[in-house]
């Protein structure tokens, strides 16, 4: 039993490591690799290194790296909490990922309904990606939600998803859509299909930018009132930026916490309804129906 009990907090140990050795890492890259600027530096994500490619190189951007890094932290997270779970067996960790889940759960059949009831871990990993990605911000890294490439790559993916269910009932089905309730409004509708992952990419990715750009310009600002009202002060006092002190983590609260979550949130909203209103699911039962009928017909 002490040895069961000493690898299972090994193991614990791990994964915890696992959850916070990314971000360490993310925070030495950033240091390495950031060369020194005076005043305010507002640019995208640095380019760390290009791989050559046929058609077009690949840049290898901080965006990507600190996604990544997101991504193996969300996995140590996971494997944290299900970890050592048993049937009838009320711990913590269990009773949270328990909450996590009847909660990602309903939220996906009060939106989307019971035949979208899988669609629960997908839901949650883009909750999870897009709130963690923002939170990053809190460590002076770059939030890849900042970064319209990897948005606008969420977006096309749950464009893919929309598509693929608005084709349930078949292709010419879909096609048919464009010309309701009237044809004349088809090229509306096609240019409406076509907007909807650039509305999303956008969407998310204009808050948090904007939130960024406001949190840097506050800060430059205060630091230069700051050295305007006490400049005056004998020795290093009045290099002291002191309206710099607990203004911008007040600030960073709203633009870096609840803004990025209220993101995430909204982003896979949108998504569950986006992909619940587009599949045509009485058309679908009755194509459903119509080829079983077409099989049990063949067998006789």
């Amino acid at each position: 039993m002490k040895d069961r009990s000493r690898s299972f907090v090994f193991v614990d140990i791990l994964l915890i490591l696992t959850m916070i050795l990314p971000v360490v890492a993310g925070i030495v890259i950033k240091i390495l690799t950031t060369p020194a600027s005076e005043g305010i530096a507002i640019a995208g994500a640095q380019i760390y290194f290009t791989i050559p490619m046929p058609f077009q190189d690949l840049p290898i951007t901080e965006s990507q790296v600190n996604s990544l890094l997101v991504m193996i932290s969300i996995t140590g997270l996971c494997l944290y909490l299900t970890h050592g779970i048993r049937a009838h067996v009320n711990t913590k960790r269990q009773l949270l990922a328990e909450w996590i889940v009847e909660k990602v759960d309903g939220m996906v059949g009060e939106n989307m309904g019971e035949y979208f009831s899988g669609f629960g871990p997908f839901v949650a990993a883009i909750l999870a990606l897009s709130a963690l990605s923002s939170l990053l911000a809190l460590f002076g890294l770059y939030a890849p939600t900042s970064d319209i490439n990897v948005v606008a790559g969420w977006a096309i993916l749950v464009f893919i998803l929309i598509t693929y269910y608005k084709c349930k009932a078949g292709p010419w089905q879909y096609v048919k859509s464009f010309g309701e309730p009237v044809k004349l409004l088809a090229p509306l509708n096609i240019i409406s299909e076509v907007a909807t992952p650039i509305s999303m990419a956008f969407r998310h990715y204009g808050n948090v930018l904007s939130g960024a750009v406001i949190s840097v310009l506050l800060a430059s600002g205060l630091q230069g009132l700051s050295s305007m009202v006490f400049g005056a002060l004998p020795g290093v006092l009045g290099e002291i930026p002191f309206f710099r002190v607990g203004i911008p983590a007040v600030l960073s609260i709203y633009f870096d916490v609840f803004s990025g979550c209220l993101q995430a949130y909204i982003f896979a909203m949108l998504t569950m309804l986006y992909v619940s209103s587009g599949f045509p699911q009485d058309e679908y039962e009755k194509r459903k129906l119509k080829r079983m009928r077409k099989k049990i017909k063949a067998q006789h």
